[in-house]
């Protein structure tokens, strides 16, 4: 009978991935949530004038290209950077590092409470448009990275 320390039972239960596994759920997981947040955006305007939903679509678009470079694009390239050299399995939720995990708790919650404050849906509808897009952008680079690294054209 062999002794099993306690951390190797724990090493048997971990949901090991590989890296390409890690880079697509990064990148489903923003593009999914940018859907999700644009859709929210979408049910807040679509009874509006069209004249509004014009100058709110316009200024959402504006806004998440802005995020998605002067803010996320930060963040993805950090995190490309270190999924791409990993070696071997990894667990399942290291496509983001702990921290990061912190931060996306803070983001919900405030979310949340944006969501059910006084500010008219109207106005909001450009901050959800901004976010969820920059997300979509956010998120297709993972995929496009993804694809580089399957095709062989991007060097693992």
């Amino acid at each position: 009978m062999s002794y099993r320390s306690p951390d190797s039972e724990l090493e048997r239960w971990k949901p090991g991935v590989s890296k390409n596994i890690l880079l697509l759920i990064a990148g489903l997981l923003w593009v999914f949530i940018g859907i999700f947040l644009n859709s929210l955006s979408y049910s807040w305007l679509k009874d509006k004038e069209i004249k509004t939903i014009i100058v709110m679509g316009i200024a959402g678009i504006f806004l998440s290209v802005l995020i998605h470079l002067f803010g996320f694009l930060k963040i993805v390239n950090k995190n490309i950077l270190r999924i791409i050299p990993l070696e071997g399995k990894r667990c399942l939720f290291s496509f983001f590092p702990w921290r990061s995990y912190v931060l996306i708790s803070i983001m919900i919650i405030s979310g949340s409470f944006i969501r059910h404050s006084a500010i008219p849906k109207v106005y909001l509808s450009v901050l959800y448009t901004g976010i969820g897009g920059a997300m979509i952008l956010s998120g297709s680079k993972y995929l496009y990275v993804l694809l580089s690294v399957v095709k062989g054209v991007r060097k693992e």
